[in-house]
């Protein structure tokens, strides 16, 4: 990972981290001074949101960490961790979330009362909305950009913060507008949305899950991959392709066959074109392992 690149994901998630710490206490407020319970339990959730942006930029810290002894392909399965535990937090928000709401539901429908909530929780909803959707734009866009699993994820935060949001204000806005006796709307409408929350932290785990444990890369990458190989003059044949992602680099180890009357220069050159070829497309952090081994027609 180049410093660059680690200063760029610092900015873009301490940005991220001030305005969840601005929403947070706000919400807070809002959702005391407003007798809103839905909006309470958003404000917890952008305290994850602030929680785990301390996470990711403790791990992308290390993850920029150079080579060494202990860490001969670098560190940048860190950033992946990190991807995976933001995950693994959303996950258990959404189903705090979920949890809060069918209590408070099934309350209700016992004949336990819903406060009603006031124009301050709601202008706290659309500010939270919008403030979390524009965020969520703004990481995403930087981690496709960057290659940063890590901050892809916790952009996914703040579109789980947006969706628990809208989730409130309908809640609120249906308790305001319908009175007192629709003030279920509230909890329904964060149950309904939780389930949104929880698959998009299973969508954020499972490429970090399937990379901790040496996945493959997809098989359109591998096919490309095998093409590059392949077009190299003197490649005569080749096996043992093995792919797997290290962070936001990957990895290719394969066993090329060569004409077994070349010499080792030659055989070598050979490589180092394959290799060439590899890193212009797919950068120059890529691990490439080749074997050579000579052709026995």
């Amino acid at each position: 990972m180049s410093g660059e690149r680690e200063k760029k994901i610092y900015r873009i998630t301490f940005i991220g981290s001030i305005v969840n710490f601005m929403l947070l206490a706000f919400k807070f407020v809002a959702g005391v001074l407003g007798h809103s319970s839905a909006m309470i339990a958003d404000a917890v959730h952008s305290l994850s949101d602030f929680i785990t942006d301390v996470i990711v930029i403790v791990f992308v810290k290390i993850a920029g960490k150079p080579v060494d002894d202990d860490h001969a392909y670098g560190h940048g399965k860190y950033e992946t961790l990190a991807s995976v535990i933001v995950g693994i937090i959303l996950g258990i928000v959404g189903v705090g979330l979920a949890w809060n709401g069918i209590e408070k539901t099934i309350g209700f429908f016992k004949g336990e009362p819903i406060e009603s909530p006031t124009y301050l929780a709601l202008a706290a909803a659309v500010i939270s909305i919008v403030a979390k959707e524009s965020l969520y734009r703004y990481t995403v866009s930087a981690g496709k950009d960057l290659n940063s699993p890590a901050l892809v994820a916790n952009a996914w935060h703040h579109r789980s913060d947006a969706l628990t949001s809208v989730a409130t204000l309908i809640g609120i806005g249906g308790a305001l507008l319908l009175g007192p006796h629709w003030s279920v709307l509230d909890p329904l409408a964060a149950v309904v949305v939780s389930g949104f929350i929880v698959k998009a932290a299973f969508s954020l785990m499972k490429p970090g899950i399937d990379e901790l444990l040496e996945k493959s890369l997809p098989e359109d990458q591998i096919a490309e991959i095998a093409s590059i190989i392949g077009s190299v003059p003197g490649v005569i044949a080749f096996h043992r392709l093995r792919t797997r992602r290290i962070g936001a680099n990957i990895a290719i180890d394969t066993h090329v066959k060569m004409d077994g009357g070349i010499s080792l220069r030659n055989a070598h050159e050979i490589a180092s074109e394959i290799e060439s070829l590899l890193k212009k497309k797919y950068g120059a952090a890529t691990y490439i392992g080749i074997h050579m081994e000579p052709f026995k027609g």
